[in-house]
C-alpha cells in the first residue's frame, strides 16, 4: 500500500506522459507594479552586539549587505503573494514528468482528488493514518466523511506557500507563467520601499506584523498567504518580511565597492531574501529586514524556502496588467 501511495503522489494528476503547452496568458494575475525610480538597497550595518559570535554564525552578520547605496530601476511587476501549493500543483500537473516537492511525498499533499475518490474505505484509512492527518478518529467516520474530511484538509493547504522548492524548480515555474524570478533588487525595492525602510512596514521591529512561526507544526510554521495583514509593503506587496524565505535570480555576489568577501561568492550559490518561519530561537529581528541577505545552494530545499514571480513593466501592461490608481511616490528621495 505505501509503495503504490508514492507512487500515486510522484504522479500527482500528470497527464501520462502526453506534452502539454504551457498557458498561452499569464498564471496569477495578481501583480504589484512597481514604478521606476531610485530606492536605497544595502545597509552600512555592523554586528556591534557581537550576536554573530553569539550565536555561530558562520558568516559576520551585516557585512554582504555591504554598502549602502542608492539604485536606480526600471519599472516592474511581482506577485502580491508567495506562489502557493495550489499554484504549483497545477504546474506539475502540466508538466509530464516534473516530480512534486518531497514535502508532498511526506504529507500526501500531492495525491489528486480523483486518486482519493478512487481509493476504499481502507485505504483512505490508511492514508489519514500515515500521510493526512485529520481531526478526530479516522476509524470511526464512514467513506464519504473520511473522503470529505481528506479532501477540506487538502483544501487547507491550497493557500499555504509551496516550499520545498530547490532554486531550479523556482525558475521553472515563473517560466511556465509566463514570468521570471525577481532579482535581488526588485525583491528589496518591493520590500523596502522608496524611502528604504529597515521593514515592509517601516523601520521599527513589530514581531505581530509578520509570521515568525505562527503555524501549524506540521506546516513547517508556515501560514496561508497574506494571513498577517501587519506584513505589507508601501506597494502592497505582502510577506516579504517573513512566513517564507524566498529565491530570487542572482547568484551570490559582492555588491560594487564591497570591502568584504565571502567564500560563497561566485556562482556557488543563489541569493534568498525575506525571513522564514521555521528560524526557532534564530527568529532574530535582523533576519526579517528589507536588506538582508542570505545564499543557498541552488539544488537545496527547504521547510520554509518559497519563492513568488516577477514581470519587467512593458510585458505586464502588454499582458494587460494596469497598475493601481494609486502608487507611493518615487519623489522626495530615500531615507533608512
Amino acid at each position: 500500500m505505501a509503495l503504490l501511495l508514492v507512487l500515486a503522489v510522484a504522479g500527482c494528476g500528470r497527464a501520462g506522459g502526453e506534452d502539454v503547452v504551457p498557458p498561452p496568458a499569464l498564471v496569477g494575475r495578481d501583480m504589484v507594479y512597481v514604478p521606476a525610480g531610485p530606492f536605497v538597497m544595502g545597509s552600512d550595518r555592523e554586528d556591534e552586539a557581537g550576536l554573530a559570535q553569539r550565536y555561530g554564525f558562520q558568516e559576520p552578520l551585516f557585512r554582504n549587505e555591504h554598502p549602502r547605496r542608492v539604485v536606480e530601476l526600471p519599472a516592474f511587476w511581482i506577485d502580491r503573494h508567495e506562489v502557493t501549493n495550489a499554484e504549483f500543483k497545477r504546474f506539475v500537473a502540466a508538466m509530464p514528468r516534473y516530480p512534486a516537492p518531497p514535502p508532498w511525498l511526506r504529507s500526501g499533499y500531492g495525491l489528486s482528488r480523483a486518486e482519493l475518490e478512487g481509493s476504499t474505505l481502507s485505504g483512505l484509512r490508511w492514508i489519514a493514518e500515515h500521510y493526512i492527518p485529520i481531526p478526530g478518529e479516522p476509524e470511526a467516520l464512514d467513506r464519504k466523511a473520511l473522503l470529505e474530511a481528506l479532501l477540506a484538509e487538502q483544501g487547507r493547504r491550497d493557500r499555504l506557500p509551496v516550499t520545498g522548492v530547490n532554486w531550479y524548480d523556482a525558475y521553472a515555474y515563473c517560466q511556465w507563467a509566463g514570468k521570471r524570478l525577481p532579482t535581488e533588487a526588485e525583491w528589496e525595492k518591493a520590500a523596502r520601499g522608496p524611502r528604504g525602510w529597515e521593514f515592509p512596514w517601516g523601520n521599527t521591529w513589530d514581531p505581530e506584523r509578520t509570521n515568525t512561526g505562527q503555524g501549524r507544526p506540521e506546516d513547517g510554521g508556515v501560514l496561508p498567504v497574506g494571513s498577517v495583514l501587519g506584513d505589507v509593503s508601501p506597494y502592497g506587496v505582502r510577506d516579504l518580511a517573513g512566513n517564507v524565505s524566498e529565491w530570487v535570480a542572482d547568484w551570490y555576489e559582492a555588491y560594487p565597492g564591497a570591502s568584504w568577501r565571502s567564500p560563497y561568492y561566485g556562482r556557488l550559490h543563489k541569493v534568498v531574501r525575506g525571513g522564514g518561519a521555521g528560524l526557532g530561537h534564530y527568529s532574530l529581528s535582523l533576519f526579517y529586514r528589507g536588506a538582508r541577505r542570505s545564499h543557498a545552494d541552488p539544488t537545496a530545499r527547504g521547510t520554509d524556502l518559497g519563492f513568488r514571480c516577477a514581470l519587467d513593466g512593458p510585458a505586464g501592461l502588454a499582458a494587460g496588467l494596469r497598475p493601481a490608481p494609486s502608487q507611493p511616490s518615487e519623489g522626495g528621495g530615500a531615507s533608512s
